[in-house]
């Protein structure tokens, strides 16, 4: 494995304070050094950084790769190529699968796929029930052993605050978060969007902010008993904001994330009965997505993550109520994160980073999220103003349903370097390079 020499970027990096202009070498796949400039190796493969900001590699704590089971839509190898065009260094995976990632044999199964597409890295997430059904606590131990590095029902509330309970206290013995998708399913039954003027014009069925918060305030309460961590998946309101905010400031270990189309959508976007923009928890109000901002920008809502959830055409063109839910994102979150909360001064490019990568390696304890000399070379490279229009059938993924087709976004990866090896770069990914250098030979 050759050098890597990064020649004239903006080093970014919140957890050494580092903003400045230099160059970064990586050897042997950790960071080797970094400073003002370096006399790199003479076999060192020097890439030209000029204008773009390198910062340690972005991880997305949540994202479905469908596999085991839905091939057809997405794969560890093409979920993980995916994330390495936008910018990802790691991934992990839900355990929403067919069949569920419950136990020791189907989470080793998602780590030998993710070794054998050598792009992202992919960390599995067990389920937190036999099947995501709710009734009997998967085996942790086990799982966690097999290289699992939380646990989450996603796709399906946790509606058992017992279970939930006996969750968060078996978890504490491994150290792992619990992953809770936040949704009292008795209120939220039947929704298809969010329960307000919007929904009753359209005549659909709403779900109520109240149908996250409920859950969203057990799970602290929980949290505070067990002294267990909980951690609450994609975040939708204010009032969950407030409910986050209250329970951090006593202590309780709570973390939070939200999506970028939470932050940059409203429920507006579902007129005309856009499928695309169909997702759990559905678009709220533009008073929510101004306070999930100011929580992003405050840290009361820790981390980003994409929710990436990847659906077939067809399954999208239904009739808006019977259409899953779900939208991409690996290959859009970056931009649409710089275009709307970068450039209308929410975030500094330091912040961005630092919800991207730095806090997510935290609270996951997962490796990366910092360039100090011996840490693992995953990096990011990118370009801050890159104007670019979204054309789905350019995404690696195999997903084409996002809501942000057409628009024109800010900011785009463009060198993707896991242990040390880049695995995108320009446009192609290492995949494809390969492939094209096979042809020519």
């Amino acid at each position: 494995m050759k050098p890597i020499l990064l020649r004239g970027g903006t080093l970014v990096d919140p957890s050494q304070r580092l903003n400045e202009v230099g160059d970064l070498l990586i050897s042997d796949g950790e960071i080797a050094g970094f400073g003002r400039t370096i006399d790199a190796p003479e076999d060192a493969d020097t890439i030209d950084c000029d204008g773009l900001i390198v910062s340690p590699g972005f991880i997305d704590v949540h994202c479905h790769l469908r596999e085991p089971g839905r091939e057809d839509v997405e794969t560890v190898a093409t979920g993980a190529r995916a994330a390495a065009a936008g910018g990802f260094t790691a991934v992990c995976a839900m355990p929403n699968t067919d069949p569920v990632t419950d136990n020791q044999a189907a989470v080793g199964f998602i780590v030998r796929q993710a070794q054998r597409a050598a792009a992202a890295r992919v960390y599995p997430i067990g389920a937190i029930s036999v099947g995501q059904e709710g009734k009997v606590l998967a085996e942790f131990g086990e799982m966690v052993g097999a290289g699992a590095i939380a646990v989450s029902d996603d796709g399906k509330p946790v509606a058992s605050a017992q279970l939930m309970r006996t969750a968060l206290e078996y978890a504490r013995t491994f150290k792992i978060p619990v992953i809770d998708h936040c949704e009292e399913p008795t209120l939220a039954a039947g929704g298809a969007m969010n329960e307000g003027i919007v929904s009753a014009q359209l005549g659909l069925k709403g779900v109520p902010a109240e149908a996250e918060q409920i859950m969203v305030i057990r799970d602290i309460l929980l949290a505070r008993l067990t002294g267990g961590h909980v951690h609450l998946a994609h975040m939708s309101t204010r009032g969950s904001v407030e409910l986050i905010r209250w329970g951090k400031e006593r202590g309780i270990k709570v973390s939070a994330e939200v999506c970028p189309h939470h932050l940059s959508l409203t429920e507006e976007s579902v007129r005309g009965y856009n499928t695309n923009a169909k997702m759990n928890p559905p678009l709220r109000t533009a008073d929510d997505v101004e306070a999930l901002r100011e929580a992003v920008k405050d840290g009361t809502i820790d981390l980003i993550a994409t929710d990436h959830a990847p659906h077939h055409y067809d399954e999208k063109e239904r009739e808006f109520a019977d259409a899953p839910n779900g939208i991409v994102g690996l290959e859009t979150a970056l931009a649409v994160i710089v275009t709307n909360l970068v450039e209308k001064g929410y975030l500094g490019f330091s912040d961005l980073v630092d919800r991207m990568s730095c806090t997510p390696a935290r609270v996951f304890n997962l490796p990366g999220g910092s360039l100090k000399r011996g840490s693992a070379a995953d990096v990011t490279v990118f370009d801050p103003s890159a104007r670019w229009k979204v054309n789905p059938s350019q995404f690696l993924s195999k997903g084409r349903n996002t809501p942000y087709a057409g628009m024109t976004l800010v900011g785009q990866a463009t060198c993707t370097i896991v242990a040390g090896s880049v695995v995108y770069r320009s446009g192609i990914s290492a995949h494809g390079r390969e492939k094209m250098n096979r042809i020519r030979g």
